[in-house]
C-alpha cells in the first residue's frame, strides 16, 4: 500500500487515514485547526488561473511536508498526543484542500493551457474525503478519521485466554488447519470493528456533503472521476476487466473448493456452493497462498524449495531483505536509495510502543526523504512486500522534478502496479538464482505448482479488489444504509468471491471495518487495476528484454534497457493522462487483462482438466 504524502492528490489519503482510537467526544475533542492560509482570489482569466495554480502548489507543498512529518510520528508512535496532533494537522490540510478545490471550480469555464486545466481538475478530484466548506466540518472529519484508523491499528482480541494482535491472528490463521481455530480467529478479529460503525456513517455524511459542494453526486463519484474518464465510464471499464478474468477465477475457485471438501468433508466445506472464508488462510480471504499445502496437486512434484526456508538458511534479516529489494531496482540502472532512507525508516516493529504495522511507503518532503514503514518478518511474504513497497519509493523519487501537483502516479493503480511488476520478477526462481538464494532453477515439471501458488494470491485477489469499493460506492450513494452495512458487505463477498463467513454474523457486526482500507479510507480499486497493469508491464518488459521463454519464468533483474524505459514512465508522474504513461513503457494505451491470461495459460488449461465433471460456480442470489 502506498501511504502518499506528496501532492494534494496524494496527501488526501493521509487526511482520510488519520490517527486515533483514544480521542473522545466532548472535552477531549481536537482543537480547531489553525487559520487556513489566505488564498488570493485571482481574476477568472487564463492568467489568473495560472497564478492561482502556482500559488496553490507552493502552499500545498509547504503544508504537506508538515502534515507528513506529523503523520509519520503518529504512525510510528501511537499515543493520545500524537493522535491529537495528526487530527489537527489533517484538519488544517483538509480545509486548505477544500478551499483550493472550490477556488479551482471558479475557472471551470475559462480557456486555459492543458497543463493548467489538468492541475485545476486534480485539485477538485484529489481529495479522498472532502470536508464541506463550513466551520468545524474539517475538524470533525479529521477527528473521526483519526479515531477510526487507530482503533484498527491498536486492535486486540481474545484467543484462548490471551489478548492478541492482528499480526498474531494472521499467523495463526495462515498456519492452522483446525476449522474451529480458524473460525475463532476470523470472528475474533471482527470484534474490533463494531465500535467503528457510527463513526463511519457520520464520516460518510460529512464527506458526501463536501463532495456535493465540489460538484459530484457523492464521494464515490468523486473517487471514480480520477481516471481520465467519467465516473460511470470508469465503473464500466472495471466491469469489463473483471469479465476478462472472471472465468479463470471461477476455475480456480472450483478447484480449491474441491480440495477443501476432500480435506475437511461436507460438514465443514460442501462440495458445491460458496467456500467458507476462514479456510483460505488469510484474514480477509483476499489471498489464498497460505493454504497451498491443502490444495497442492498430489500427482505433481512438490516445489524443490521454500523461499522462507531459503531466507532463513541464508541468514537474512529484515534489513537484508530491504537491501536485496533495493538491489533489484539498482540492477536496472536506478540509483541507490538515500542514506536517510536507512536512518529513518521503520523496518522492524519497535518494542514498547504502539505502531501501525500495515506496510507503506512514504515520501515525507515530496523530494527525497523516502521511507518505508513495515514490521518486517523474515519470510516469503515480506520478501515480496518489500520489493513492492520500494517500488513506491522509486516512483516517488522518479517524478520529484515534476510540478508539485503532478508528483503522483499516472493514476493510483499505477503506483501499486509499479511495485507489483518488480515483485513478479522477484518471485521467480530465475531471480532467486540470480541473487544467489537458489543454486539451480527447477525444470518445467514445477511450473504448475509455481503458477498455482502465484494464482492463489494474484487471481484470488481480483474479486476482492473489486468488492471493497463496490461496497463503498453503494454506501456513499446511499444505496446501502448503515443498518445494512454488514449484510451488503457479505452479499458482495458472496457475489464476487463466492465466499461466506464461517457462521452467522452478530447484529452489531461491522465486518468492513476489519479491513484496514475501510477505516483507513484508502480507495481500493487501485489494487484491482494494479493486478491488471502489473502483468501488462511484465509482458512488455520481458518482450523488451528479448525473453523468449514462458512469462512466468521471466526476470528483468539486471536489464538496464528495461530500467531506462521503466524510469521514463515513472518520471512522467501524473503530468499526462495515464494512457500516455502506459504507452511510454508498454506501447499499449488501454487496460488489457490478456496479459494475465498469457502469464497463467498453462495453469488455466490444467485447472480445466482437473475440474471436469465438477459443478463449478455458486448461487449469489
Amino acid at each position: 500500500m502506498k501511504r502518499t504524502l506528496l501532492t494534494a492528490a496524494a496527501a488526501s489519503v493521509l487526511l482520510a487515514a488519520g490517527a486515533g482510537a483514544a480521542l473522545s467526544h466532548g472535552q477531549d475533542q481536537v482543537a480547531a485547526p489553525a487559520a487556513t492560509p489566505t488564498i488570493t482570489q485571482h481574476p477568472a482569466t487564463a492568467e489568473g488561473a495560472a497564478a492561482f495554480v502556482a500559488e496553490a502548489e507552493e502552499t500545498l507543498m509547504a503544508l504537506s511536508e508538515y502534515v507528513g512529518r506529523v503523520a509519520w510520528v503518529r504512525a510510528t508512535h501511537i499515543t493520545f498526543d500524537t493522535m491529537w496532533l495528526e487530527a489537527r494537522a489533517n484538519a488544517e490540510y483538509t480545509e486548505l484542500q477544500v478551499a483550493l478545490a472550490n477556488e479551482a471550480a471558479r475557472f471551470n469555464d475559462v480557456e486555459v493551457p492543458d497543463d493548467v486545466r489538468r492541475k485545476l481538475n486534480l485539485m477538485r478530484q484529489s481529495i479522498v474525503l472532502p470536508a464541506p466548506n463550513r466551520p468545524g466540518a474539517a475538524g470533525e472529519l479529521a477527528e473521526i478519521t483519526t479515531r477510526l484508523d487507530s482503533t484498527y491499528a491498536t486492535g486486540r482480541f481474545e484467543h484462548q485466554g490471551e489478548q492478541i494482535t492482528l499480526q498474531q491472528g494472521e499467523e495463526i490463521l495462515a498456519e492452522s488447519r483446525d476449522p474451529a481455530v480458524t473460525k475463532a480467529i476470523y470472528e475474533g478479529w471482527r470484534t474490533v470493528s463494531p465500535v467503528m460503525r457510527d463513526d463511519y456513517a457520520r464520516m460518510v455524511e460529512i464527506a458526501n456533503e463536501g463532495s456535493r459542494e465540489l460538484g459530484y453526486a457523492d464521494t464515490g463519484a468523486l473517487w471514480r472521476s480520477g481516471y481520465d474518464m467519467g465516473p460511470d465510464a470508469f465503473a464500466a471499464e472495471t466491469d469489463r476487466l473483471w469479465e476478462q478474468v472472471k472465468p479463470f477465477y471461477e476455475n480456480l475457485h472450483c478447484y480449491v473448493r474441491a480440495e477443501l471438501n476432500e480435506r475437511y468433508g461436507d460438514a465443514v466445506q460442501p462440495a458445491t456452493g460458496p467456500i467458507r472464508a476462514d479456510l483460505l488462510g488469510n484474514m480477509w480471504s483476499q489471498q489464498w497462498g497460505n493454504i497451498y499445502d491443502v490444495v497442492a496437486p498430489s500427482d505433481l512434484p512438490e516445489s524443490s524449495y521454500d523461499l522462507t526456508d531459503l531466507l532463513v538458511q541464508a541468514d537474512y534479516t529484515p534489513v537484508k531483505i530491504a537491501e536485496t529489494a533495493e538491489g533489484f531496482y539498482t540492477s536496472m540502472g536506478l540509483a541507490e536509495l538515500p542514506d536517510t532512507f536507512w536512518e529513518r525508516s521503520q523496518i522492524v516493529r519497535p518494542e514498547g510502543r504502539e505502531v501501525v504495522c500495515h506496510a507503506s511507503a512514504w515520501d515525507i518532503d515530496n523530494v527525497d526523504d523516502l521511507r518505508i514503514k513495515m514490521c518486517t518478518r523474515v519470510n516469503a511474504e515480506d520478501f515480496q512486500t518489500m520489493h513492492h513497497e520500494l517500488g513506491h519509493n522509486y516512483y516517488q523519487r522518479a517524478y520529484n522534478q515534476q510540478p508539485f501537483l503532478f508528483r503522483n502516479g499516472a493514476n493510483d493503480g499505477f503506483h501499486e502496479a509499479i511495485g507489483d511488476f518488480a515483485a513478479l520478477s522477484a518471485q521467480t526462481p530465475t531471480y532467486l538464482n540470480q541473487i544467489g538464494l537458489l543454486d539451480t532453477v527447477p525444470g518445467d515439471e514445477e511450473d504448475i505448482p509455481f503458477l498455482l501458488k502465484t494464482a492463489l494470491d494474484k487471481i484470488a485477489f481480483l474479486p476482492f479488489g473489486l468488492m471493497v469499493d463496490r461496497w463503498r460506492w453503494g454506501v456513499f450513494s446511499g444505496e446501502t444504509t448503515p443498518e445494512d452495512y454488514n449484510d451488503a458487505w457479505n452479499a458482495n463477498m458472496l457475489r464476487y468471491q463466492g465466499l461466506v463467513p464461517p457462521g452467522p454474523r452478530p447484529e452489531n457486526a461491522f465486518d468492513p471495518g476489519a479491513k484496514y482500507h475501510i477505516p483507513g479510507n484508502t480507495p481500493y480499486t487501485r489494487y484491482f487495476l494494479a493486478h491488471i497493469y502489473q502483468f501488462q508491464f511484465h509482458r512488455a518488459a520481458c518482450e523488451q528484454a528479448g525473453w523468449t521463454g514462458p512469462l512466468h519464468r521471466c526476470s528483468v533483474y539486471g536489464n538496464e534497457e528495461v530500467g531506462q524505459r521503466f524510469n521514463a514512465m515513472m518520471e512522467m508522474g501524473q503530468s499526462r493522462p495515464w494512457p500516455e504513461a502506459m504507452a511510454a513503457f508498454s506501447g499499449e494505451r488501454e487496460n488489457d487483462a490478456s496479459a494475465v491470461a498469457d502469464y497463467f495459460e498453462p495453469l488455466n488449461a490444467w485447472l480445466t482438466t482437473q475440474n471436469r465433471g465438477r459443478s463449478c460456480g455458486w448461487d449469489a442470489a
